[in-house]
């Protein structure tokens, strides 16, 4: 059964902010002439990992709402340099822009159920065009 997980993008406005940072991140691993992996480093190990790997995505909430989502391709548990317990969560470079779902503030990360995970914004959809404020009006008008 596949089980994905939910967590906040803390400094991103919107999906190009995400995708901005992560191509830095990957152009300053180039230049290292480290692995260009995408990776999200959080406190805690997932402890149903089988389920995440079995299909499941990160989803990012941006200011309060759930906007894309990327596959999860590896949970790495790891150490740091101060003796932290840490887990790396291996990420797909594709950023998949998903329907937009409000979420309240929480810390770290939550599991989502498939079943509850907004469905992915279809190419060439109107709303994938969409301002944000506009979607938020007829999402609210029951129109979305």
């Amino acid at each position: 059964m596949t089980v994905h997980l939910v967590k906040l993008c803390v400094g991103a406005e919107d999906i190009s902010d995400l995708a901005t940072w992560q191509a830095e991140r990957l152009a300053e691993k180039k230049k290292r002439k480290e692995p260009q992996v995408l990776a999200h480093v959080t406190r805690m190990t997932p402890k149903r990992a089988d389920e995440l790997l079995a299909g499941g995505s990160l989803y990012w909430v941006m200011k309060g709402v759930i906007r894309c989502r990327q596959k999860l391709i590896g949970i790495e548990p790891f150490t740091d340099n101060e003796g932290i317990g840490r887990c790396r969560l291996v990420l797909d470079n594709e950023i998949v822009p998903t329907r937009r779902r409000e979420r309240r503030p929480f810390q770290g990360w939550r599991y989502l159920e498939a079943k509850d995970a907004p469905p992915d914004v279809k190419k060439g959809d109107p709303e994938e065009e969409m301002p944000d404020e506009m979607r938020r009006d007829l999402e609210e008008l029951g129109l979305l």
